[in-house]
């Protein structure tokens, strides 16, 4: 028996049809500006109870509230970055120019290797694949100036419209998502949590980090002490390797150049105190950090290298949580009807 489709169904899929059709030709021609959105949306998430308290509690209006808050995250976030930005591209210039410094650098500790431990960790293959990964990502991350105030000026334009029209995309959100009341607010809830995890959480653990590792780096007499400190803060964000990613290869170098009292203090600085400052700073933060599984972590970051360049530590880690956790929502809201109607 030939079973015919009702033509209320025929039409619900024909319709979900064409909005995946559209859905998909959006995306595609507005996917550069994926990362202003996502940049929008995580700011947006952390100025929602200050918006809320000029606007409710103290009466200001709405656009008011809204320009005196992009111009105070202007203060607080786009100026730092820019500086940290600007040094690193000082610093950095030279080594983009002139790979050969590196590798210089890292052959001296490679004879230092082999003569004490022989080992032959960074030999030559090594090192060039090793040049073939960093130096096409630094200047990634530092290049695209021009497109990158373009990104930042989008960005503040959609946080002003999401800042004066929370309300209402909040409730349009409630209205139009696929799930119960429980789920919805579960969603909003734990994405809360994820951005303050990964927009605050990890530039605080990093900034710390990277401060520890400065002020150990200029005792112990390291020349670039605040490209050191810079790159120790950027490395602290790589899953399981972090920050010994930058004092260990620096203390072996100190080592191999015959300062060994300088090297041995960096290596014993960066496992007292760099790497305990990871542990502190999440304890103090604990209450608002979200538990994410370092794995997420690690293909997070990956990810989202990929997409966003060095933003994508960030965007990468909290798009993948997201995945995760709208699964587990979607099992939670419909996997449990199908059970109910397999037992009825």
């Amino acid at each position: 028996m030939i079973h015919q489709a009702h033509p209320i169904k025929v039409r619900q899929i024909l319709f979900i049809g064409l909005l995946i059709l559209l859905a998909y030709v959006i995306g595609k021609e507005m996917y550069f500006l994926l990362g202003s959105f996502l940049g929008a949306v995580t700011v947006y998430i952390l100025l929602q109870k200050p918006m809320t308290r000029l606007t409710f509690n103290f009466g200001w209006r709405k656009w008011l509230a809204a320009i005196f808050l992009l111009f105070l995250s202007i203060i607080a976030i786009v100026l730092p970055c820019a500086w940290v930005v600007m040094i690193a591209a000082e610093k950095l210039s030279p080594v983009i120019k002139n790979p050969e410094l590196i590798d210089s650098s890292l052959q001296t500790i490679n004879i230092y290797l082999l003569n004490k431990f022989n080992l032959d960790i960074l030999n030559a293959s090594n090192i060039a694949k090793l040049n073939a990964l960093v130096i096409p990502f630094i200047q990634k991350s530092l290049g695209g100036t021009i497109s990158g105030l373009g990104n930042l000026f989008m960005m503040y334009v959609v946080l002003f419209f999401m800042l004066t029209g929370g309300s209402d995309i909040e409730t349009w959100l409630h209205k139009n998502m696929p799930f119960n009341n429980q789920n919805i607010q579960r969603v909003m809830d734990e994405f809360r949590s994820l951005v303050f995890s990964n927009a605050v959480g990890i530039p605080i653990v990093a900034a710390l980090q990277g401060l520890v590792a400065l002020i150990g780096y200029w005792i112990f007499g390291v020349h670039e002490f605040v490209l050191m400190g810079l790159l120790t803060a950027a490395c602290s964000v790589m899953p399981v390797v972090g920050s010994m990613a930058v004092y260990i290869p620096l203390a072996l170098f100190l080592m191999a150049s015959g300062n060994h009292v300088h090297g041995i203090g960096v290596a014993l600085w960066g496992v007292l105190l760099i790497g305990s400052v990871d542990n502190i700073a999440r304890f103090m933060l604990q209450k608002k950090i979200a538990n994410v599984h370092p794995l997420i972590t690690i293909f997070g970051v990956i990810i989202g290298m990929n997409m966003f360049g060095v933003l994508g530590i960030i965007f990468g880690p909290l798009l993948l949580s997201m995945f995760f956790l709208l699964v587990k929502v979607y099992a939670d809201e419909y996997g449990r009807s199908d059970k109910i109607l397999l037992d009825e």
